[in-house]
C-alpha cells in the first residue's frame, strides 16, 4: 500500500474532527510561510469533555491511517490541545482560549484553506 500524502492526511484529520462536532474548523497552509509544518488545522469545542474527544478521535483516526502523533501537549487542562504530526499541527481550543490567542491572526499570511475537498 502507497504512503498517504500529507493532504490525504488533513483530510482524515478534517473529517474526525468534524466527527466529534467540532466548530469552526479552519485549515491553513502555512508551507510557504514556515518550517515547523505544512498545514495547521484550528478548531473549537464548547468544553474541556468535547476538547478531549476531540483530540482522542483525531488521534485514533490519524493512527488508523498510519500517522501517529509526535507531540501532544495540554491534554490535561483541556483548554487548548496541541497535537504535532511533523507536517500537521492540530491546534484544538475551547471557544474562550481561541478567540483570546487568535492563531488565525498570527499566522494570517498562510492560504486559508475554504474546503478541505479542494485539496
Amino acid at each position: 500500500m502507497a504512503e498517504m500524502t500529507t493532504k490525504e492526511y488533513v483530510k482524515i484529520a478534517v473529517d474526525a474532527l468534524e466527527d466529534k462536532k467540532a466548530n469552526d474548523i479552519r485549515i491553513i497552509d502555512i508551507h510557504e510561510i514556515s518550517v515547523i509544518a505544512d498545514y495547521f488545522i484550528i478548531c473549537d469545542g464548547a468544553s474541556a469533555s468535547q476538547v478531549h474527544a476531540l483530540a482522542d478521535n483525531l488521534e485514533e483516526k490519524l493512527a488508523k491511517a498510519g500517522k501517529g502523533a509526535h507531540k501532544t501537549e495540554g491534554y490535561g487542562q483541556g483548554t487548548w490541545i496541541l497535537e504535532d504530526y511533523g507536517d500537521i499541527i492540530v491546534h484544538i481550543f475551547q471557544t474562550e482560549e481561541r478567540e483570546f490567542y487568535d492563531l488565525e491572526r498570527m499566522w494570517m499570511d498562510g492560504k486559508i484553506i475554504e474546503d478541505v475537498k479542494s485539496l
